[in-house]
């Protein structure tokens, strides 16, 4: 059944390379491909839960559809392999999506300078790493599709997440000028900017009760994010259906970033 599906889905014929696949929005988004007829690697540093997801999805497309690379993509090395595994794999890469990432929360006297480097290799070293690796490649299939997760955090500040916005910053406007490198190749580049998404990193805010409220009062559709939500965005960015579509940055954030930050005044005088 889930092999007759795939062969008739959006994202049939293609393959896909996904950072950051072991869980949250990365591993929605592997199982959503793989059900649109995607062949997907994956990437983690977690071995074991890489194994686990390849065996239970194996069963349902088939053991030539899946891959798993352990690897940490801030290493340019393990990243070019990665790359490298993909193509050695399914002969071929359609879909970059660089989604590995990490936060850091504290103001900049109390950051070390080790917590810095590894937030913005992991969240912005890592996706010049894949991109550079994976180019070559689309460019001498014709084309292809790279989507980058940034954040809403890299569209403007975060009270305590320097480092993070510093990176997804750098992320955003990355996108854009790889968008304008390649438009000629036919490889398109967009960004995704999650709010608060609920995901295993994210349950700290999540299972707050005051923290959760505190986001739920400020973003317009009154709910926290779910995980399919942006890898439903992300599989219409790979797909042919958003084939005008380069150098976008699109929010997923239930309307956060529409809001200038200025007081709520119906709410505050009564009126609404």
């Amino acid at each position: 059944m889930g092999k007759i599906a795939a062969a008739q889905g959006i994202l049939a014929g293609k393959v896909a390379l996904i950072t950051g696949g072991t869980s949250g929005i990365g591993e929605c988004t592997v199982r959503d491909f793989l059900a649109q007829g995607a062949r997907v690697m994956f990437s983690g540093t977690r071995a074991e839960a890489g194994q686990l997801l390849v065996a239970e999805l194996a069963l349902i497309h088939g053991a030539d559809a899946i891959r798993f690379f352990c690897g940490d993509v801030a290493d340019y090395e393990q990243t070019t392999a990665m790359v490298g595994a993909t193509e050695e794999a399914f002969g071929r890469l359609d879909i970059l999506f660089n989604n590995a990432g990490m936060g850091f929360f504290g103001e900049t006297p109390d950051i070390g300078a080790a917590d810095w480097e590894r937030v913005i290799a992991v969240d912005l070293h890592s996706v010049f790493y894949a991109s550079k690796a994976a180019i070559p490649l689309m460019r001498c299939q014709g084309g292809g599709a790279i989507i980058n997760n940034a954040s809403v955090s890299g569209m403007a500040g975060d009270y305590s997440f320097t480092a993070y916005s510093a990176a997804k910053g750098g992320v955003i406007n990355y996108t854009r000028a790889l968008a304008l490198d390649h438009a000629r190749d036919n490889i398109r580049v967009n960004a995704v900017c999650p709010g608060l998404i609920a995901t295993t990193i994210t349950q700290h805010s999540v299972n707050n009760p005051l923290l959760r409220q505190g986001f739920e009062d400020n973003i317009p559709l009154g709910r926290i994010g779910r995980v399919e939500e942006v890898a439903k965005l992300v599989r219409f960015l790979a797909s042919d259906d958003a084939s005008y579509m380069t150098g976008a940055i699109i929010p997923v954030d239930g309307g956060l970033t529409a809001w200038s930050g200025q007081p709520n005044m119906p709410k505050l005088l009564g009126l609404a």
